[in-house]
């Protein structure tokens, strides 16, 4: 379970955090990596900006419908089949470099701290939405509590390539 240390990120380490328990919680990892001066990175194929992109996206895509859906046999079998695994795991994996299918492309100039306000605003709307949700591209139609923890199990499955930069 992923834990907040005053001013930072306990135990953000790669390969630490597992889950995030709660929604609350993982929006308050994110809003730390939104603070001025923060010194988080990432070690990954994308920059720590984009995979914070990448994870606005997912989740404004509950909310709007995503650019592109699998067809409809691949969200009935493999789709359902891979969220059922995933959610009985309690953790997501999939390859951290992945775009969304059909999503804009992720904008390697943009500040990580912007893109960590789109993504508290994306998590904001989404807590705060009471209607209908939009089919996930691959998993087909899920509820808020689906949708939450898929949201949750997605920015922990990330969350394994930030790492703090050390000062000199």
């Amino acid at each position: 379970m992923a834990t907040l240390a005053t001013g930072g990120l306990a135990g953000c380490a790669p390969g630490r955090i597992e889950r995030f328990a709660t929604w609350a919680e993982a929006r308050n990892a994110v809003f730390a990596l939104a603070q001025p001066g923060s010194r988080w990175r990432s070690n990954g194929h994308w920059s720590l900006s984009q995979a914070l992109q990448h994870l606005a996206q997912s989740i404004e895509g509950s909310l709007a419908g995503y650019p592109h859906m699998k067809p409809a046999w691949f969200t009935r079998t493999v789709g359902a089949a891979a969220h059922a695994v995933f959610d009985a795991r309690g953790q997501m994996t999939h390859p951290l470099d992945e775009p969304i299918p059909g999503a804009a492309p992720l904008d390697a100039a943009l500040l990580p701290e912007a893109a960590a306000l789109r993504l508290l605003r994306a998590m904001d709307a989404f807590e705060a939405h009471d209607g209908k949700f939009a089919p996930h591209f691959a998993y087909g139609a899920l509820d808020k509590p689906a949708y939450a923890r898929a949201h949750q199990m997605h920015l922990a499955a990330h969350w394994q390539q930030f790492e703090e930069t050390r000062l000199a």
